[in-house]
């Protein structure tokens, strides 16, 4: 917790502000039962109107202080507090931008909401009752008690009497409670993900008609949740009637023996009211700092799980001296590389050695699970290698600024994604001060113009969360749009073609060779008609290159290749394709 209090610094000053104002609502409460002894040991005793009137105006002008300052102190620590997290939730945000995919299979997508939407709330609530709370209790505890003193020592021993009680009750809720905040926490991380994955499989779901299996996973999290946070609440609000009967106690005990003290003659009337004030301050600002306590371990619990993801060292990170390419445009090597995902028996990727260059069409091919998509990962550097090096003109990308050699790439991944927003939003996301006639161009070219037309509003038609208002085939279409309009010196497309048509599929193919012909081409495909007329065609197999050349000569020395070949085409296309 302490350590996300450097979020502060920027509104130290209403910090202070906030501080001061309850120092003068604390005053103010505790200057408010004297005066009130006065008018009823001096003003009252001696029917003195006027002395009543001019003491009674003090106490109404310092009332109203002490109301205006937790007005408006409550209205500045709601400002520092939010303020605050607002800063918390734009430092996770940006961590978690600068994360390589090792750090996503760490921390997962749920549990990241989690952090930055529930986590945050819980430091926030926390933060807006210690600065209301954090000044004015310890002050009307410690002032409070000895003030009480002052009016009259011998109804002290009600106070020694309750505090030590209302002390074992607050540190038995707490013991019972603060195990309960980090378990909450993590069932929410767990009831976030099942919601996750019911929202973006729903057409799974469905399909296989696993709705009350879902419903019934669903239920049993949120009743483990709903349990936990059943048990957190009864003991929280245990608390407050226990406190209360306990005040109500010693306020009847004070009235009982003061009342005693004052028929004795051993103590005024007003010194008997002020001290049952003062009392009642006392055991409220006990009260207040038992549920600050009590809400300090779930925030402690929640900064914990905030810190955990601000501490993660991201592996992938520019250099301290990055360095710039120079003439080269759209080379790339790999020498000898290779790499593991975590935690894995064996290398995804081994012993891999290739160039590309501008003006050529690099293929990779090869059986499921060949480490294709692994391997055009590795190009934009959204993994490190293990071993061995990949240049990209020229210069290792480990070297570079992730920045740097990310713009130097149009990357079209396996899952085509679109973002909420505009047909046009999405392919300029790919260049932001794109032109309309930019963005038309590449529309063209990736063979979306057709299908934009048809819709109502053309490029201005909206596209859904997720793009689920548009077919597989067009979601493709407007990912390699997004590329094109980028003008890349590289362009990666990791099997951006296997929803579309044959027919689709080769008039784009012929359009992106006119439209990337002075750039290098990179394209990860299974069907073999979209790799046959690559300059060279890279076999994969079990994370080894097992052959590399055209069309025509692995169908001559590698027999991977040959074998994806017939499982796709008979012997007469065979024929005709090597022809």
């Amino acid at each position: 917790m302490l350590k996300l209090l450097r979020f502060l610094e920027p509104y130290r000053w209403l910090l202070v502000l906030v501080l001061g104002l309850a120092v003068g609502q604390s005053v103010a409460n505790l200057y408010l039962p004297n005066l009130m002894a006065d008018i009823v040991n001096n003003g009252i005793a001696r029917f003195d109107t006027g002395y009543i009137w001019r003491t009674g105006g003090i106490m109404t002008v310092v009332a109203i202080g002490g109301v205006a300052c937790a007005v408006v102190g409550i209205y500045f620590s709601s400002q520092v507090a939010t303020g605050m997290v607002k800063k918390i939730r734009a430092e996770i945000f940006n961590k978690v931008q600068h994360f390589s995919l090792h750090e996503f299979d760490t921390v997962s997508t749920a549990s990241l909401i989690t952090r930055t939407t529930n986590d945050t709330m819980q430091i926030q609530q926390v933060m807006v009752m210690m600065l209301n709370m954090l000044i004015t209790a310890p002050i009307t505890l410690v002032v409070g008690i000895i003030l009480a003193l002052n009016q009259d020592v011998g109804l002290s021993w009600v106070l020694v009497a309750i505090m030590p009680v209302l002390i074992t009750v607050i540190i038995v809720l707490l013991v019972k409670a603060v195990p309960l905040f980090s378990a909450m926490q993590i069932r929410l991380d767990k009831l976030n993900l099942i919601l996750d994955e019911n929202l973006t499989g729903v057409r799974v779901v469905r399909a296989f008609g696993r709705e009350k299996h879902e419903e019934q996973r669903f239920d049993a999290t949120n009743r483990d949740v709903t349990g936990i946070a059943i048990r957190v609440n009864q003991l929280t609000a245990s608390m407050m009637p226990v406190m209360m009967l306990l005040i109500n106690l010693s306020s009847v005990a004070i009235i009982w023996f003061g009342s005693i003290r004052v028929n004795n003659g051993n103590l005024q009337l007003g010194a008997m009211f002020a001290f049952l004030q003062y009392a009642t301050q006392i055991l409220f600002s006990l009260l207040m700092v038992a549920l600050m306590f009590i809400m300090i371990p779930r925030a402690e619990a929640s900064a914990t799980r905030i810190n955990a993801v601000l501490d993660m060292v991201p592996e992938i990170n520019d250099p301290d001296r990055a360095k710039e390419t120079g003439r080269k445009r759209g080379f790339v090597e790999f020498r000898d590389v290779t790499f593991s995902y975590l935690r894995a028996e064996k290398p995804a990727l081994s012993g891999i050695n290739f160039s590309a260059r501008p003006g050529q069409v690099t293929a990779i091919i090869g059986g499921t699970g060949a480490g294709k998509s692994t391997l055009v990962n590795l190009i934009p550097r959204f993994y490190d290698v293990d071993g061995g090096q990949i240049l990209v003109d020229g210069v290792e990308t480990r070297e570079m600024s992730q920045a740097h050699l990310r713009s130097k790439i149009g990357f079209v991944p396996q899952k085509a994604v679109l973002f909420s927003g505009t047909i046009n939003d999405n392919i300029r996301y790919g260049k932001e001060n794109a032109t309309e006639a930019q963005i038309k161009h590449a529309a063209e070219v990736a063979q979306a113009a057709e299908f934009i037309a048809r819709m109502p509003k053309g490029f201005d038609s909206p596209v859904a969360q997720g793009g689920t208002n548009v077919s597989g085939g067009q979601m493709q279409r407007l990912s390699i749009a997004r590329a094109l309009v980028r003008k890349p010196e590289i362009y990666v497309f990791d099997d951006t073609f296997s929803a579309l048509d044959f027919k689709t599929d080769a008039k784009l193919r012929a359009a992106l060779r006119q439209e990337t012909r002075e750039a290098t081409v990179i394209i990860v495909a299974q069907r073999v008609s979209t790799v046959v007329d690559a300059d060279q065609i890279i076999v994969l197999d079990e994370g080894r290159m097992v052959g590399i050349g055209t069309h025509e000569a692995l169908m001559k020395t590698c027999e991977v290749y040959r074998g994806i070949v017939s499982s796709q085409l008979s012997a007469t296309e065979i024929e005709k394709e090597a022809s």
